[in-house]
């Protein structure tokens, strides 16, 4: 499809006056940047001289974060530790505009916090230096034990009262023991008393329920592990998988994102709808799912068609790529991306 000028601004105007909720697993991420000049005398690893340390919203945390970027008006719901990593992540995100009022912090589990040590390491062949930057090791911090008890209670009473208040909801599921079907049908039903849009990143290592969601967003391989089938990478195969999906779930929009072959979307009742992808450089896929289900869901909730929220959850997706880390994009990045794919002036 091709967007005109008029009818994208008219979208993208209405992403600030959009209200969004994302319920999932919360991380922080924490990236260590050194150098590598000798290995260790205590074993047979390098040693690594820090130079520079980052910290970046990281799982539902990023998603959040994009939805931010893009001006929406965006709430985080999920479960830190009573910790550093927590506090750190809770004042990255307030800073950006992120309510965290519906994130419950408990004593009985740690935040989770991936640190990513990376390093230059300079090696002598023959008579070239080599230089490279690569991750020398990631060390993760976390629980994936189910919620207790009590955490669960105060969460399922805030987003009781945290749904009504907005346009879309995202679950966003890292499988770290915060989604499960009780949680699933809680949000799914009160969404539907309340005519509000329910979007699902879905992980399938821990296979729920989704039906009555509005969108299923898995990726080419998730999708495939969802619906019992094997891995293909033609298209009559990812149909099929679609359609096992869309029957066992119910789903309005199944949006299904294929890397560098772009994205599919299926609909019940329409033709399958395929965008190629509009990256036209790519240094770093990282997080480029987190940024098609924020931007898809936002679009939707600004009033697109799913054909228009694909296009525009495709074009998104391209911006970031283009971006070392876990990167995110605002509204000028995504017109401009337009511009170049799509000649819009």
């Amino acid at each position: 499809m091709h967007f005109t000028s008029a009818r994208l601004a008219e979208i993208l105007g209405a992403f600030s006056r959009s209200k969004i909720l994302v319920i999932g697993d919360v991380m922080l991420d924490e990236f260590l940047w050194g150098k590598v000049t000798r290995i260790s005398p205590e074993a047979p690893v390098p040693i690594v001289d820090v130079q520079r340390r980052a910290f970046y919203p990281g799982g539902a945390a990023n998603v959040a974060l994009n939805l931010a970027s893009l001006g929406a008006q965006t709430g985080l719901s999920g479960v830190i530790g009573k910790d550093e990593p927590g506090q750190h992540l809770v004042d990255i995100l307030n800073k950006k505009g992120i309510s965290t009022d519906s994130t419950r912090k408990t004593s009985l589990r740690p935040t989770t916090h991936k640190t990513r040590i990376c390093a230059i390491t300079r090696q002598l062949h023959d008579h070239l230096d080599i230089e490279d930057q690569q991750q020398i090791v990631r060390v993760d911090d976390e629980s994936k034990a189910p919620l207790d008890p009590e955490s669960k209670e105060w969460l399922f009473a805030r987003l009781r009262d945290e749904i009504r208040q907005h346009d879309a909801v995202i679950f966003s599921d890292y499988a770290k023991g915060l989604i499960d079907q009780e949680l699933v049908m809680l949000v799914i039903n009160e969404a539907k008393a309340h005519k509000k849009i329910v979007a699902v990143d879905p992980n399938p290592n821990n296979p729920c329920n989704w039906s009555g969601a509005t969108v299923l967003k898995p990726n080419r391989k998730e999708a495939f592990l969802m619906a019992g089938l094997p891995y293909a990478q033609d298209e009559a195969s990812m149909l099929a998988a679609g359609a096992v999906l869309q029957k066992k779930h119910s789903i309005h929009h199944l949006f299904i994102t294929l890397s560098e072959a772009g994205l599919f979307l299926l609909e019940p009742g329409a033709k399958p709808y395929h965008t190629p992808t509009r990256a036209q450089d790519v240094f770093d896929v990282s997080g480029a799912g987190d940024t098609s289900i924020a931007a898809f869901t936002l679009a939707l909730a600004a009033g697109a068609t799913g054909i228009e929220a694909a296009e525009i959850a495709n074009h998104a997706a391209g911006v970031v790529v283009a971006k070392l880390g876990t990167a995110t994009l605002n509204t000028d990045e995504l017109r401009e991306m337009f511009n170049k794919t799509e000649g819009l002036k």
